[in-house]
């Protein structure tokens, strides 16, 4: 049941709206005054706030400014001195409407409830982020790790280019996410496109976008990753991989800010950041003639290097709790424990395939075993693949 305060200083107001919404099965509080509604609000969770603006003592516009300090709960301003000017500033210090007294019946209470829909989508929006920022947190306390993370954030601020080298399974897109999500771009797309994954004749087009008839398949125009990501970060994950005639559009976007679509002539201009990860040794790639040598300048403004887990095996414990806990939220179980002598035969591995085979060992651990993870379910359901 969605609860509601009510505070205005006319009892008969607050008897009416209190009868009103009760009856639409509403919880509801009353005050009569804006030092009471504040002392409600910072003891009671509300879903919508009903605020009258005239009132002794404090009105309710000194209320509606000391509220965001603790609750970003909707309140609709209620006044039957209501004009343009004080709806305008209501609304400007995060009022969620404002309407007049008497107020229409029918207004009220579908004010209201786009207001509590409104809080529903903000508080799943928040658990969205917190979930997607969990799964992205680069988990370490070794020191190469406090080092990358003390580069993200010294590099992250800036409009740098950063290329991330390191081996396959190392956790690369996770520091251009960090980069991302710590600069004043992380409002806007984080776009990530994987160079492997896409055929040479197609990079172009997914890059750049391409206009209606462009070729064969292109029934309708359509916007490149460069445009998609406008105002945001663009991610080229193992940009060794490229073809040559990319590369060279590519070295040209980054040089003028600007894009021309598959098939078309107009230029558009682009506000992208962008970031680079390979696995491949570039300088060896630009000796063999795969990779342009004037890109890799362009992209390796600020080069960071991901150690592989064989090189950060004090992480192991932390890695493995942290994939646990992210696991068994994602598949409905109940917690799994691990022993210290799981823990320490784990850190004895190579990890050739690092951080996302260490993913993949805990996840299949989890499948097999029931209540916890011991030295011998290791040497039964891991050991045998290391060799």
């Amino acid at each position: 049941m969605a609860k509601v305060l009510v505070v205005d200083d006319e009892s008969s107001i607050r008897r009416t709206l209190k009868d009103i919404l009760e009856f639409e099965k509403y919880e509801v509080d009353l005050a009569s005054n804006g030092k009471d509604a504040l002392e409600l609000i910072q003891n009671q969770n509300y879903d919508v706030i009903l605020l009258d603006i005239k009132m002794p003592e404090i009105d309710g516009m000194e209320v509606l400014e000391k509220l965001h300090e603790f609750t970003d709960c909707p309140v609709v301003m209620i006044s039957g001195h209501g004009t343009i000017d004080t709806a305008v500033e209501a609304i400007k210090k995060g009022a969620y409407d404002f309407i007049v007294k008497p107020p229409d019946l029918n207004r009220l209470l579908i004010t209201i409830r786009n207001a509590i829909d409104k809080k529903d989508l903000v508080v799943q929006t928040k658990r969205l982020k917190k979930e997607v920022e969990k799964k992205f947190t680069i988990v370490g306390n070794s020191p190469n790790i406090l080092e990358l993370k003390e580069m993200i954030e010294r590099v992250a601020p800036t409009s740098a280019r950063v290329l991330i080298l390191g081996e396959n399974g190392t956790g690369k897109e996770l520091v251009a996410r960090q980069i991302h999500e710590q600069s004043s771009r992380s409002i806007s797309p984080f776009i990530e496109v994987n160079c492997a994954a896409i055929p040479s004749e197609l990079i172009e087009s997914q890059l750049f976008g391409h206009e209606k008839g462009s070729f064969t398949s292109a029934v309708k125009q359509r916007k490149g990753d460069f445009e998609l990501a406008h105002g945001g970060t663009l991610f080229l994950d193992e940009i060794g991989d490229m073809s040559l005639s990319a590369q060279a559009k590519v070295l040209r976007a980054l040089q003028e800010n600007k894009i021309v679509r598959v098939g078309g002539e107009k230029e558009i201009s682009v506000d992208v950041r962008v970031l680079a990860a390979t696995n491949k040794d570039l300088p060896e790639e630009i000796k063999k003639g795969n990779f342009r040598e004037d890109l890799y300048h362009r992209l390796s403004v600020i080069i960071m290097q991901v150690p592989p887990l064989r090189e950060r095996k004090e992480d192991i414990p932390l890695l493995v709790q942290h994939f646990i806990d992210e696991l068994v939220i994602r598949q409905g179980r109940a917690p799994l424990k691990i022993t210290e002598q799981a823990l320490k035969l784990m850190q004895e591995f190579k990890w050739s395939g690092n951080v996302r085979e260490l993913h993949n060992v805990v996840e299949r651990l989890l499948i097999l075993c029931d209540k916890e993870i011991s030295e011998r379910d290791v040497k039964q359901y891991v050991s045998p693949l290391m060799l």
